[in-house]
């Protein structure tokens, strides 16, 4: 048998994890939620404008409620994810609950993958949250519009092919598992972040230090792609190595705009979807395996 103090022990992880859930829950950071709920409700409200189709009657809510849904389920998941992320070995520290743990013996890796993966639970759970209110206004507002360019296709008679090809058209910009794919990224998104957020903490006594720099990451990765090609454009050797290690160093975060092509109604394909998980992965991984070298040599 293994010793019981052997690192990537699921168990001690998993008791980890649930105890940075609930440390966060009594942080009441779910409090984010009744905002979005309310924001969510009133972007449900908005009226249906008139147009002279019914293909495009009431098209624009159906947009204005995903924007809306899937920026805050954005900004709510990266705000969390580098901001909380940072406070909790600070405030392990401040407490001495990261001595008693490390006092155990806990392996340090352990204690890391636990706080992350406690951190990314929270994140999950109020999405599926905020996911499942945007689902249902979806729903009822899809079925809406559709009634409505009904309505409008028989006064104009428009043929019943037509209107089934214009309700099947609204019925994709409605509530979709394209859509799910997209909340999805929202999370991967949100992983990477929080593994930079881990790796900062590791070596920052400071939370404002860890979120501000956090933040800065996090606007680098929008254009890093960008950058890239503006300063290794060239095909040579020394290009393409410098293009692969600001790729390592920086996440590259433009791989996660298949949302905003999703919220257009465009297809999200397994894929790219896999491509996007996988990335996520090689990043969750790298940082986490950066924060336990420089964590594992702290003095404490």
């Amino acid at each position: 048998m293994g010793s019981p103090n052997r690192p990537l022990n699921p168990r001690r992880i998993a008791v980890l994890a649930v105890n940075t859930f609930t440390q966060l829950v009594r942080m009441k950071v779910f409090y984010f939620l009744g905002i979005f709920f309310v924001i969510a409700i009133a972007a449900n409200f908005l009226d249906l404008p008139t147009h002279s189709a019914p293909e495009s009657a009431g098209i624009g809510v159906l947009y204005a409620i995903k924007n809306t849904c899937i920026g805050l389920m954005s900004m709510f998941s990266l705000v969390l994810a580098i901001v909380a992320t940072g406070l909790l070995l600070p405030k392990d520290a401040e407490d001495r609950t990261l001595y008693t743990i490390l006092a155990k013996p806990v392996p340090r890796l352990d204690y890391l993958l636990g706080k992350l993966l406690g951190i990314t639970a929270l994140i999950l759970v109020s999405l599926l949250v905020m996911d499942l209110l945007m689902t249902a206004i979806l729903t009822v507002r899809t079925n809406q519009v559709v009634e409505s360019q009904q309505q409008m296709g028989e006064a104009m008679g428009y043929s019943t092919e037509m209107m089934a090809q214009v309700e099947q058209e609204t019925r994709a910009l409605g509530p979709s598992w394209n859509l799910q794919g997209a909340v999805a990224v929202v999370f991967m998104r949100s992983v990477v972040m929080a593994s930079v957020a881990l790796l900062l903490s590791t070596f920052s006594t400071s939370t404002l230090f860890t979120a501000i720099v956090g933040f800065l990451v996090l606007f680098v990765g929008f254009f890093q792609a960008d950058a890239r090609e503006f300063y290794f454009s060239g095909t040579g050797m020394l290009g393409r190595l410098g293009s692969a290690v600001m790729s390592i160093v920086l996440p590259d975060l433009q791989i996660y705009n298949v949302i905003d092509a999703v919220i257009e109604g465009k297809l999200l394909t397994a894929a790219s979807l896999l491509k996007v998980a996988a990335v996520t992965l090689f990043y969750f991984v790298l940082y986490t395996f950066a924060s336990w070298l420089i964590f594992s040599r702290k003095e404490f």
